[in-house]
C-alpha cells in the first residue's frame, strides 16, 4: 500500500495528538490510587461512551469481526454487537448502581464483599490470566498484523509483525502509565470520533465499488446465489450476492453461532464482557455520579447499534470484491497445509484427514467433495462409520459437523491422525484488501484511516493495561505484597505493572499467528471463566444466604467443565458456556442449601457519589432494547 506525504504527516500527527493529550491530561493524576485507576471519580456521561466503544472496538472488531464477515458468518456475527445494547441497557440499571453504592474499585473487590477473600483472589487471579494472555496479547497481535501488511515495503514504517508488536505496546503503555484512567478516556474521545468517521469512509468506498463493479467479478467459483444485473445498486448487489449472509440465524450444527447460542450462550459472554470484565467497567466505575454512569453506558449502547453498519457489511463485502486476494493470501500463509492436501488426499494410509471451511466448499464443490471422501476412507481405515451418510451426497451438517467430530475424535484416540484445516481464504486480511484496494492516494485519507485504526488499536491496549495494573495492585500487590503501601507506593506500583504487562505482551503476541481467526479464539478462551464469574454473580444477587463456597466452587469448577467439554464434546464453545453456566448455577444453590449463611446477606452504602437514577437514560435505553428486537426481526 503506497502513501503520499501527506498520509504519513496525518498519520504521526494524529499519533502524536493521542499520546500528547494523554499525557496533557495526566498531570495530577498521580497523587492517589483513586485518581490515578478511576480518574478520580470524575468522569462525565459523553466521556464514559465514547471511552466505553474506544476500549471495546479495537482491532479485534475491525480486523477479526470484518473478518468473520468475509467467511461464511456474514451478519451474524453482528449478533455480538446488536446484543451487546441490550446488555448494556441492563448493566446501567441493574448492575451499575451495585458497583458504585460499594465504592469499590475492581470486580475482585465486589465479589470479596460479597463472598469473601478466597473469592476475591480466584477471581484476581483469572481476570489477570484472560487480560494478560488473551486479551492483550490478542489485541497487540491483530493490530500488528494489519499495521505490518499495511505499511510492507515502506521505507522506515516497514517495522514487520514483531515490531510493530512493539511499536503499539509501548505507545500504549506511555500514557497509561502516566496518566492512567484519566489519561486513557480523554485518549479515547480522539480515537473513538475518528474510529466512527473512518469506519463510516470505509464503508462508503466498499459501497461505491460494489455498485460499479460487474457481476461476474463478483462470484468466486463461478457461484451466483441470486441473478442481479451489472447496473444493479450496491445494496442490490450485496442482498443478491450475500443472501446466505444476511441472516442473524444459522444452523444448529454450526460450531460459531448456532441459533441456540442467540437465545442462550451468546448472552454469557455479553453479560460478562460488558457488566463483569474490568477493562470495560472501569470507565462506568470512575463516573461522576449513577446518573452520569447510566447515560454515558447508554450512549454507548446506541452506539452499538451502528457497529454492524460499518464493520460487518464491509467485511461481507471485501469478500465479494477480493476473494482472489483472500485466497492467495491463505495459500501463502498456510502453504504447509496445502502442501499436505496435495501430496496426502486420496491417500488415506497416509493418516492425514482434512476439514474444510464451510464457504470454500461452497466455492469449491469438487475438491469439497473429494475431501469428504478421503475424510470417509480414512475414517473406515480406523474402523469408524457414520450411520446414514450417503457419500455420494453430503450434506453441509454431515460435512461441517458430523465429518469433523468423528475425526476429531479418532484424532485424540490416535496421535499419528493428523488434522488440516482447509480455509481457503484468509479473513482476517478483509479490512486490509479494503483499506489497500480503495482509498485513494494523496488526498491525507488513508493517513487518518490508518491512523484511525491506530487508535482504536493503542485506545484498546490502554483500557486492558489499566485494567490489569489496577487489578494487580489493589487486589494483588496492596493485599499480599505491601499491605502497609502508602497511596503514591501503589501508583508506583500500577505505573510498574504497565510496563511489565506491555512487555509480556509484546513477546507472546508475534506468537499467535499460528492462529486461524483471532476473534473466534479470543471468544473460545473467555469460556474458561466468563460463564462461572456471570454464574458467580447473578447468584450473589439473587441468593443472600449462599456464603464463601459458593463463590469459590462457582469459580474453580467451571473452568474444569468447560475444558471436559470442549475436549470431549462436539457443543460449540457458546453452547458449552451455556452448560457451564446453568451447572455452576446448579451446583452453588446445591451448597446454599446445604450450608446456608445465618442471615441474609446485603450490601452496605460505602460512597458519598449522588446515586440518583436517570429516568431519560431508562428510556433511552428501552427504546434501544425495541431497536433491537426489530433488526432481529427483519434480519433474522
Amino acid at each position: 500500500m503506497s502513501f503520499s506525504t501527506i498520509d504519513i504527516v496525518v498519520f504521526l500527527a494524529f499519533i502524536a495528538a493521542v499520546i500528547g493529550l494523554g499525557l496533557y491530561k495526566s498531570k495530577g493524576e498521580g497523587k492517589d490510587s483513586e485518581s490515578y485507576f478511576l480518574a478520580g471519580r470524575g468522569l462525565m456521561w459523553w466521556l464514559i461512551g465514547i471511552s466505553l466503544i474506544a476500549a471495546n472496538i479495537s482491532s479485534e472488531q475491525l480486523v477479526g469481526m470484518s473478518g468473520q464477515a468475509a467467511d461464511y458468518l456474514g451478519l451474524a456475527i453482528a449478533s455480538y454487537e446488536w446484543m451487546a445494547a441490550v446488555t448494556l441497557s441492563v448493566v446501567a440499571f441493574f448492575f451499575l448502581p451495585y458497583f458504585l453504592r460499594t465504592g469499590i474499585f475492581t470486580m475482585p473487590q465486589f465479589f470479596q464483599q460479597r463472598f469473601g477473600d478466597a473469592t476475591r483472589a480466584i477471581m484476581a487471579f483469572m481476570t489477570m490470566v484472560l487480560l494478560i494472555f488473551v486479551s492483550l496479547t490478542g489485541v497487540i497481535y491483530l493490530g500488528a498484523l494489519t499495521m505490518s501488511e499495511l505499511f510492507t515495503g515502506h521505507s522506515f514504517l516497514d517495522l514487520g509483525l514483531t515490531g510493530w508488536c512493539w511499536t503499539i505496546g509501548m505507545m500504549a503503555a506511555v500514557y497509561i502509565a502516566a496518566g492512567g484512567l484519566n489519561a486513557s478516556a480523554w485518549a479515547d474521545l480522539i480515537q473513538g470520533i475518528a474510529l466512527m468517521i473512518g469506519a463510516a469512509i470505509i464503508t462508503w468506498y466498499a459501497m461505491d465499488k460494489l455498485g460499479s463493479t460487474a457481476v461476474a467479478d463478483l462470484m468466486p467459483g463461478g457461484v451466483n446465489p441470486r441473478p442481479v444485473a451489472d447496473d444493479a445498486g450496491a445494496l442490490e448487489k450485496l442482498m443478491a450476492l450475500n443472501h446466505e449472509k444476511m441472516h442473524m440465524a444459522l444452523p444448529q450444527w454450526d460450531k460459531n453461532i448456532p441459533i441456540s447460542a442467540i437465545f442462550l450462550g451468546l448472552w454469557i459472554p455479553n453479560f460478562y464482557y460488558w457488566g463483569l470484565n474490568q477493562y470495560i467497567t472501569q470507565r462506568t466505575l470512575g463516573s461522576k455520579s449513577l446518573r452520569q454512569g447510566q447515560k454515558g453506558i447508554v450512549f454507548a449502547a446506541g452506539m452499538k447499534l451502528l457497529i454492524p453498519f460499518i464493520v460487518v457489511i464491509p467485511g461481507i463485502i471485501a469478500f465479494n470484491l477480493y476473494s482472489g486476494e483472500l485466497k492467495e493470501i491463505d495459500q501463502r500463509k498456510n502453504a504447509a497445509e496445502w502442501t499436505a492436501l496435495e501430496e496426502n488426499l486420496g491417500k488415506p494410509e497416509s493418516g492425514h484427514a482434512f476439514i474444510s471451511g464451510i464457504q470454500w466448499a461452497r466455492f469449491n464443490k469438487e475438491q469439497a467433495a473429494a475431501i469428504d471422501a478421503h475424510n470417509l476412507a480414512v475414517l473406515a481405515a480406523k474402523g469408524i462409520s457414520i450411520e446414514g451418510i450417503n457419500p455420494a451426497a453430503i450434506t453441509e451438517e454431515q460435512r461441517f459437523a458430523l465429518i469433523p467430530a468423528a475425526l476429531e475424535k479418532a484424532a485424540l484416540a490416535d496421535e499419528k491422525l493428523k488434522l488440516h484445516p482447509i480455509q481457503g481464504y484468509k479473513y482476517d486480511a478483509a479490512l486490509t484488501l479494503l483499506m489497500r484496494n480503495l482509498l485513494p492516494e494523496g488526498t491525507g485519507i488513508r493517513g487518518f484511516i490508518i491512523a484511525a485504526l491506530m487508535g482504536a488499536i493503542v485506545s484498546s491496549l490502554a483500557a486492558v493495561l489499566n485494567a490489569a495494573s489496577t487489578i494487580f495492585t489493589m487486589d494483588i500487590y496492596q493485599r499480599y505484597i505491601s499491605p502497609q503501601s502508602t497511596q503514591k507506593g501503589l501508583v508506583f506500583a500500577g505505573r510498574v505493572s504497565v510496563g511489565v504487562f506491555a512487555v509480556i505482551g509484546c513477546l507472546l503476541a508475534p506468537n499467535l499467528d499460528k492462529f486461524g481467526s483471532i476473534f473466534k479464539y479470543i471468544q473460545q478462551f473467555q469460556g474458561y471463566a466468563s460463564p462461572g464469574i456471570l454464574a458467580v454473580f447473578v447468584f450473589g444477587m439473587l441468593n443472600r444466604r449462599g456464603g464463601w463456597m459458593c463463590g469459590v466452587a462457582g469459580l474453580v469448577i467451571n473452568p474444569i467443565l468447560y475444558w471436559a467439554l470442549d475436549t470431549y464434546t462436539s457443543l460449540a464453545f457458546l453452547d458449552a458456556m451455556g452448560v457451564c453456566f446453568f451447572a455452576v448455577l446448579i451446583l452453588m444453590w446445591i451448597i446454599a442449601l446445604i450450608k446456608p449463611l445465618p442471615e441474609r446477606f446485603e450490601f452496605k452504602v460505602n460512597t458519598t457519589m449522588d446515586l440518583d437514577e436517570s429516568k431519560g437514560a431508562k428510556l433511552v435505553g428501552g427504546i434501544l432494547i425495541l431497536i433491537t428486537l426489530g433488526l432481529y426481526i427483519v434480519f433474522w
